[in-house]
């Protein structure tokens, strides 16, 4: 899908005439792998319109720094382009920060937001130690990517994330990737800042928070809920960031019923 200059691309699922959901995925991970255990339950009952936003999956690889605001255009611009005047919008982890500034900044385009493992201000406290990190981890991956995907494939397994069945497929998504232009949308992150206009956005919201979210505290979940002008809050105890892989039946049903 052409967005101007820029090739985003798009997975649709579900019955053309149900009501649509485009949906955005987290940092690091494209729309296939943050989607593929809510993707089938949610196109019986949605439209779905998953993109992978830039520099992830298979949409375009762009260098060069930008900021969440630039993704959220892009996404306006993939609706336009499939003809699409608005939907609901579910944002994950740092697709929720997308979706917030496509609420603010293309008003029309969203009907009702879902927010899921996400914030108004997501690195709040010890931010130098972020961007230290992200700066070391930015230059190491420059090396080798075996270290980090090892562990990531290791972990997500062990927590049932992934089913052992999909191994070899997380293994590639893992490995198939630009440190560079991974961390380049980590720098989105950290200076993303919603608070001083979120709470104007005038559409109604679900702030789905994993309860032992250990990325974005279950405590800036809550913030962001608070600052939101029309909110309705649903807790999944006990889960951590990768709620969506590993309480793929909660969020469906939260989804669903806030949805219809």
């Amino acid at each position: 899908m052409l967005v101007g200059q820029r090739e985003l691309f798009v997975r649709e699922a579900g019955d053309r005439s149900a009501p649509p959901l485009v949906m955005l995925h987290g940092w690091g991970y494209d729309s296939l792998a943050t989607w593929h255990r809510v993707l089938d339950p949610l196109a019986e009952r949605y439209r779905v319109i998953a993109i992978d936003q830039r520099n992830h999956g298979r949409s375009d690889h762009i260098r060069g720094p930008f900021d969440i605001e630039d993704v959220a255009d892009e996404v306006a611009g993939v609706m336009d382009a499939i003809g699409l005047p608005s939907a609901a919008v579910l944002g994950y982890s740092m697709g929720g920060m997308v979706a917030q500034a496509l609420a603010h900044r293309h008003p029309a385009k969203v009907e009702r937001l879902i927010l899921g493992a996400t914030a108004a201000h997501p690195i709040p406290e010890r931010r130098w130690a972020t961007a230290l990190f992200f700066g070391i981890a930015r230059a190491a991956g420059r090396f080798s990517l075996i270290e980090w995907a090892r562990g990531t494939h290791r972990y997500l397994l062990r927590h049932g994330a992934v089913e052992p069945k999909h191994s070899r497929w997380l293994w590639a998504t893992l490995l198939d990737r630009d440190t560079t232009l991974s961390f380049e949308s980590g720098a989105a992150v950290w200076h993303f800042d919603s608070r001083s206009w979120v709470g104007r956005i005038a559409k109604p919201a679900l702030v789905i928070i994993p309860g032992a979210d250990q990325l974005m505290g279950a405590g800036s979940q809550l913030e962001l809920a608070e600052l939101l002008n029309d909110a309705t809050v649903v807790e999944i105890p006990g889960a951590r960031h990768e709620a969506i892989m590993t309480h793929p039946d909660d969020f469906v049903k939260a989804i669903a019923g806030y949805l219809g």
